[in-house]
């Protein structure tokens, strides 16, 4: 950056140059995250802002392109270490780093940035490397957290070891930023970051591809539903989704609908605890596991359903809620995290606390017993969504950020310096009673 960089007006709708780090990105999609970073990489790039994307290499794909607009340049997996002759993700997400910065470097040399930004801690080592090096702003979106997906409780040397690399990777950063008030509040402590360096930026959804035609609509219906309604989940089978939850609400639900079906949507470990226990409650012919649902499959199930649940016990934002109430659904969901902030109880969807199957079905049951408020509070969310989580909206604010950073980044560096000349350490508490030391500088 140019020595008077600081002194320069910077405006977020101006053209900023953007080095994007993401340990997934299409074709590589694990979870939400690879799907956020290219919607996002678009809509920068639609704006006017340059964007590269630095990212892991797969088989197939090109080392660098341009696509939707987007410089994507894939790290090549290093013949020595990759595949690792251990299970480790710790040792994986180190090797993974050391392909990743050269590849960043490699981007660099045809041509300077204006601020890097990085997503989730499985590149903290790359993204706090660049930054020292090419003294440049960093702007890190934690997208969750390992103490919040385990409920404080971090029993394992891995589990504490990532929440060091967040702790650290956040203390690095020139700004933050965080998809819900709740995530807000929850880096804030858990980091010891001050809330004012954390802006929230919600996820982003393309209503539009969430608009299922009317005859894949009735063939959803066809294929899951019986005489009666339909209900449905959409997510990973994991504990923290809750699923348990609506599979213990059921026979409450079925005594009072007859005819109720439910199809569940997703995969993952907990799904055979979950097969278990449907069966235990009878529920063979209620609860159909359809597995996993492409983008061309899901948009049309969640429109076939009378209610689609989210029943989430940790939720730091909600994409699936978002992306039900873009498909037409109306949805109840679990009064925690992002969640409580998307919907609002009555006017685009119903609400009940988390882990209580009972008040799970007494918020179902008032959609079900009840069309035309059902199909009200789902026409009202369906157009908050296209008003407030659009990606060009998203994108502004994620400039903004990136501009405030670019401000903030010389006096930043500055406090930064005369902490390290303190040579202070801080340590992490861990909320619900879980005390854990970590060093400010940990891995």
């Amino acid at each position: 950056m140019s020595p008077d960089a600081d002194v320069i007006d910077i405006n977020p709708a101006r053209h900023q140059r953007v080095l994007m780090l993401s340990w997934e990105y299409p074709p590589v999609l694990v979870g939400g995250l690879g799907r956020h970073v290219h919607a996002l990489s678009v809509a920068l790039a639609a704006a006017g802002h340059e964007v590269t994307v630095v990212t892991r290499h797969t088989e197939g794909a090109p080392l660098e392109e341009y696509a939707d607009g987007v410089r994507v340049v894939r790290a090549a997996e290093d013949p020595v270490t990759f595949p690792l002759a251990t299970s480790s993700l710790l040792a994986w997400t180190m090797a993974f780093n050391h392909t990743l910065t050269r590849a960043a470097l490699r981007a660099t040399e045809s041509g300077s940035y204006d601020v890097i930004h990085a997503h989730d801690w499985l590149v903290a080592h790359t993204a706090v490397t660049l930054a020292e090096h090419l003294d440049l702003p960093l702007v890190t979106t934690i997208h969750a957290t390992e103490a919040g997906r385990h409920q404080g409780w971090l029993p394992e040397e891995m589990n504490r070891t990532i929440h060091g690399v967040e702790h650290w990777l956040s203390n690095a950063s020139t700004r933050l930023v965080a998809c819900s008030g709740y995530m807000r509040d929850q880096v804030a402590t858990l980091f010891d970051v001050p809330d004012g360096l954390i802006d929230v930026v919600p996820n982003g959804v393309d209503d539009r591809a969430w608009h299922a035609r009317p005859r894949a609509v009735a063939a959803a219906r066809a294929r899951f539903a019986g005489d009666g309604p339909l209900i449905g989940y959409a997510g990973r089978l994991v504990y923290e989704k809750g699923v348990q939850h609506l599979v213990d609400a059921l026979p409450h639900l079925r005594e009072r609908h007859p005819g109720l079906r439910v199809v569940i949507a997703g995969d993952g470990p907990y799904r055979d605890e979950l097969v278990d226990r449907a069966r235990q409650l009878n529920l063979g012919d209620t609860v159909r596991f359809a597995g996993f649902l492409d983008a061309t499959q899901l948009p049309a199930v969640l429109a076939a359903t009378d209610a689609t649940v989210v029943p989430s016990l940790y939720e730091p934002f909600g994409m699936v809620a978002l992306e039900a109430a873009a498909a037409g659904a109306p949805l109840a969901v679990a009064r925690t995290g992002g969640l409580a902030e998307i919907v609002e109880p009555g006017v685009t969807g119903v609400t009940f606390p988390h882990s209580d199957p009972d008040a799970l079905a007494g918020a179902v049951g008032s959609l079900l017993g009840d069309d035309v408020f059902a199909r009200r509070v789902a026409r009202r969310a369906r157009r908050m969504v296209g008003e407030r989580y659009g990606w060009a909206t998203i994108a502004a604010r994620t400039a903004a950020t990136y501009a405030t950073a670019r401000r903030e980044h010389g006096p930043v560096r500055v406090r930064r310096a005369a902490a390290r000349l303190a040579g202070g350490r801080r340590a992490v508490v861990i909320p619900e009673g879980n005390l854990l030391a970590v060093g400010g500088a940990a891995c």
